[in-house]
Formats: structure tokens, sequence, C-alpha cells
């Protein structure tokens, strides 16, 4: 395959993309380097040769730590998973940080020496430093996945880390510290844990806890999945497993939760849960959960208030494909893509599944839009896990970027067209409406697209602050792949960080509108979204070449009523707005 887009020097890749774009006689002229045209199908590319997406290699971010799924000749489940992370701004500077989740003791595997999680901290020049072992959040167990949110409204971000065995709640200090503080808060969920998110599914301005359960592993009741009448195993069909019930912890306000899995409804649905997203499909300013699912119809939990969800997957539309089968789900997310006001849904899946791209049809059931818009065929034999809707080149249209990678690295002995190891996509929102909205951009923006990876969590975020939002590949078996996006700072935008005073502290649910000229756009703050990983949780609107913002709105989750308007913003920068009280930072 081909290697990527070939450069012949600085100068004349500049002209050349001057060109394409209808400047050439700007060449000479000191242009810095803005997008200037983005609509149509036009594909955005950064100038003096780099890809849209760069791998930033490990000897210049210092990042060294590397998965280890822990492989063995008894193919136990937990091995293929993979594991997760993302970006935390653990210090409250300003600059995202990122943690890395690694496998370690448990009842199949004690590894010699022990292996641990992965806090780096960002030193704001593109390198970090490792600060594990003095921030207290190397884990301990066979670590999974991790999630972030303020649970206890004290200004610091809190981490919570899932693992097979038991999951792990780390109160940051405020120092650069952080304490276990698992049993105290009662949230220690065990068994196969996946995905989790902090979301505040009751308005009552706290954070509460929402984990994926998934299947009744161990190694005592390991099985035997093989080719037919041979001793060589492979691995296991996760369904092969009785499933389990997820979660929900309630917030009760005083650093410790109450598990109302069973009297919410959450636990009535018994499913095989890897990735979540918390998002609202009905506009009725309650938080909603949308579940992916493994051999088991997808979950759609309705908050319908008053401490109660109603699990309405199978009259959604949501449940099963459209021709009706259960699915291998692997990652999910949400983003009203289309902007007609209602929230979308992606669902990423195994080979032969095709992924899935929900059209809200404002009514509490979904249309499977991915075949017309392309993805549905491209994906075919391809396995997703993380996926997250993004505006990579801000002309603020909802982007999707995908990791993917078949579960069996045995697979290709079964099935010669299906390979373990599998190429990232990209794909591009033109603006359109709901059908025909994306273009597979993936060959044009970097060679990183055309290698093949056993990825698994998909992380975004800003780690250099320069308004393109970066991405955070993890592979199962291997060191992570940090792209650094080289040209979302080419159009105009505004970073965001919200902040509740009566709404919850990281203004999860928050609607927030914006108008820049022609330009009007709306996004709202989803909780969660891909598998196994955390977001930069700040907000990048993006104007494309437009100059100024008109003016922001911000509508605040419950409890609160306000809605915040503002204008004379700035642009090209980040700033926080708090509730009630303003711009506090610019």
């Amino acid at each position: 395959m081909s290697s990527g887009r070939k450069t012949n020097g600085a100068a004349s890749s500049r002209r050349q993309f001057l060109k394409a774009i209808g400047l050439a006689g700007l060449a000479g002229c000191g242009l810095s380097g803005r997008i200037l045209n983005l609509s149509g199908s036009s594909i955005p590319q950064a100038l003096n040769g780099l890809p849209a997406f760069e791998v930033i290699p490990s000897s210049t971010s210092r990042i060294t730590f590397e998965h280890v799924s822990a492989r063995s000749p008894q193919y136990y489940l937990p091995e293929t998973l993979g594991g997760g992370g993302g970006f935390i701004d653990y210090d409250n500077d300003g600059w995202m940080d990122i943690y890395l989740v690694n496998s370690g003791k448990c009842d199949f595997y004690d590894p010699d020496p022990p292996l641990r999680n992965a806090l780096y901290h960002n030193n704001r020049d593109g390198t970090f430093t490792d600060v594990t072992e003095k921030a207290g959040v190397a884990g301990g167990g066979y670590g999974m996945g991790v999630a972030v949110g303020d649970y206890d409204r004290d200004g610091w971000p809190d981490l919570y880390v899932t693992q097979y065995g038991r999951c792990i709640l780390y109160h940051n200090n405020g120092d650069g510290t952080f304490t276990d503080v698992t049993e105290k808060a009662g949230v220690g969920a065990v068994g196969l844990c996946a995905s989790a998110l902090w979301f505040d599914y009751d308005n009552d301005g706290r954070l509460d806890l929402f984990v994926c359960g998934s299947v009744d592993f161990s190694k005592s009741n390991n099985k035997f999945c093989g080719f037919g009448g041979t001793t060589v195993r492979y691995y296991c069909i996760p369904n092969v497993y009785d499933p389990m019930p997820s979660w929900l912890f309630h917030n009760n306000g005083d650093g410790t939760f109450t598990d109302v899995s069973k009297q919410s409804g959450i636990a009535s649905a018994h499913g095989i849960a890897w990735g979540a997203v918390a998002t609202d499909i009905n506009n009725d300013g309650l938080m909603d959960l949308f579940i992916a699912n493994d051999m088991v119809a997808s979950f759609l939990f309705v908050n319908r208030g008053h401490g109660k969800f109603e699990e309405i997957g199978l009259q959604s539309g949501v449940g099963y494909s459209a021709d009706g089968r259960v699915r291998s789900g692997m990652g999910a997310d949400s983003a009203d893509y289309d902007q007609d006001g209602w929230m979308d849904l992606f669902l990423t899946d195994v080979d032969e599944e095709m992924f899935s791209l929900y059209h809200n049809n404002r009514d509490e059931t979904f249309d499977d839009q991915s075949v017309s818009n392309g993805i549905g065929m491209k994906v075919r034999s391809m396995s997703g896990w993380g996926v997250k809707f993004l505006d990579y080149d801000n002309d603020g249209n909802m982007d999707i970027f995908i990791v993917s990678g078949h579960p069996d690295n045995k697979v290709n002995q079964l099935h010669s067209e299906i390979e373990y190891e599998e190429n990232p996509l990209l794909w591009r929102n033109l603006g359109g409406s709901f059908r025909s909205t994306y273009q597979n951009v993936s060959d044009q923006s970097g060679p990183v697209f055309q290698q093949h990876f056993a990825a698994r969590g998909l992380a975004i975020g800003d780690f250099n602050n320069d308004g393109g939002v970066d991405v955070l590949m993890i592979l199962n078996d291997g060191a992570p792949l940090l792209l650094r996006n080289n040209v979302g700072k080419l159009n105009h935008w505004l970073g965001l960080q919200l902040k509740g005073t009566v709404a919850n502290p990281d203004a999860v649910g928050a609607n927030v509108t914006w108008q820049a000229g022609d330009l009007k756009r709306h996004v709202y703050k989803v909780a969660g979204g891909g598998y196994l990983s955390c977001h930069d949780p700040r907000l990048v609107l993006g104007i494309g070449s437009r100059t100024r913002i008109d003016w922001v709105e911000v509508k605040w989750p419950g409890p609160s009523t306000r809605v915040d308007r503002f204008t004379r913003l700035p642009i090209d920068r980040y700033i926080t707005i708090e509730e009630g009280k303003g711009i506090t930072k610019a």
C-alpha cells in the first residue's frame, strides 16, 4: 500500500497546496498557513508537507509505556481486550496530561517484575514526564479502562480505573498525588469491568458513576475454544460466558456512593458491555445511556426521571442490525452529526457486521445510515473498537475517527481476507444532510492510516493547546501512538473549559451553541464515548476561515436553569467559562 503523501520540499509543497485551493497568487505574500476554503469535498492538508495526523515518536514525546496483554497458551479472554487510557489535566495547569492502563496481577497472571499503569505529566513543550510513582496511581490489578471526573466538587479531576478484579477510585489530592478511596467511596465494582463514565443522571449537580459489566469470567471457568476436533486454541467469542449486569453508583455528596443498579433498572438487563456513552436522545434534559454489547443486543437506557431507566434498544432500532442480528459491539459514541438538534449514535463492531451510524428520528427511534454514508461497506471486513466524533479540521462539522483490529490473533488462519492488525480510519463530515454526509479521507491524511495495528482504545484531546484536536491510539500488546493534528490550527477556533456551579462541576450535559457569520452550530457535552478511554473535557468550537465569533450560548445542565450568552469573544485560544460568573480565564 502507499506510504502516504510524498513531498518535494517545504516550499514546493506549500505552493502546490495554495494552488490546489485557488490561492497560488498569495504564495509569496507571507500567508501564515490558514486553510481558507474547506467547504465541499476538498480534503484539508497541512502546509510544509505535514500530514493531517502525524505520529509523534516516543523518542520525542518521552512516553515509553508499553501495554502487555499477558498472552498465554490458555487464551484467557481478557488477553485480547487491550487497555485504555486518555487525557486528564490532573494538576489544573491547562495542559492535558496522559494516563495509560496496563494489565497486571490477577488470578491467571503474575508478572515478574510487576507491571503498572502510567501517568505522564505534560511538560508544555511536546514532551512528557512519567510521574506515576509520585502520584500514586500505578494500579495493581489487570487494568482495563479509565474515566475522569470531579466527583467531590473540589476543583480537581479524579480518576476511576476499571479492572478485571476490583476497580479503583483515585481521589485527586490537589498536590500532584492521589489516594485510593475505593472502599470508603463504595465503588469497588468487581468482575470483568470495561468502560466507565461520570455523568449526572438525576440532575442533582453531582457526578454519578456508570461502569460496564461484561461476562462472568475467571480462571476457574476458562472455556476451551478451538479448531474443530483439534487441541489448537483460539480466543473464545465472549458469549460462551454468561452476560452480567452493569453498575450505576449514585453520588451521595459526602464522598460516598450508593449502588443503585437494581432500583434504577440498569441491572435488569444483562449484557456484555464494552463501550458506553451518556447522551440525551430525546431532548428532555436527562442523560441517557447507549451501551455497546458483544453478541447481545445493544442497550439504550432512556432516563425516565426519578432515578429510573427504561431499556429500549429493540424498539428504538439500535439493539440489532438492520437484518435483525446481534452484533459484537465494542465502541459507542454520540453527537448531532447533521445539526438537526437531535443526538445521533455510532456503534463499532467486529468483521462482517458493519459499523452503525444511527440517525435520530426525534421519536426515540433511529435509522442506520452507515450504508448510505459509505461507511458500512468500507468497514465490512474490519473490527472496530475505539470511536469518537471530533471536528478535526475545525470547519464546524463533526468528523469520525475509528481504530480497529480483530480480537483474535489467529483469525487469518480461518478467514484469509481478515487481518488481526488493521488500519485506523478518518471520516470527514461534508456538512450535508444525514444521508451521504461522510467522506473517507484516511488515505490522504497521513502514513499512519496505511499502517496496521492491534488497536483498542482511542482518546481525543489537544495536548499542545494549538486548537487542533489530537488523538491517542492505544494498542493491545504495544506502545501507544500519539497523533498530532496538523490541520485543526489552520482554521479558526475557540476552546471552552466549562465549570458548573449549580450544575455538575464538569458541565457534563451542557449544550453550547455558537454563530460565526453564516455558520451556526451546536455541540452537546456527552460523557464517555469510545472504548475504555477518557477524553479532553474541553470543547473546541471550529469556525473555518471566519475571523470572528458573533456569540456563544451555554445552556447549563440541571439542576441549573441558567443560559449564559457571550459576545466579543477572542478566537484561537482557550477560555474558561464558569456558570453564572462569565469568562474567568482567557
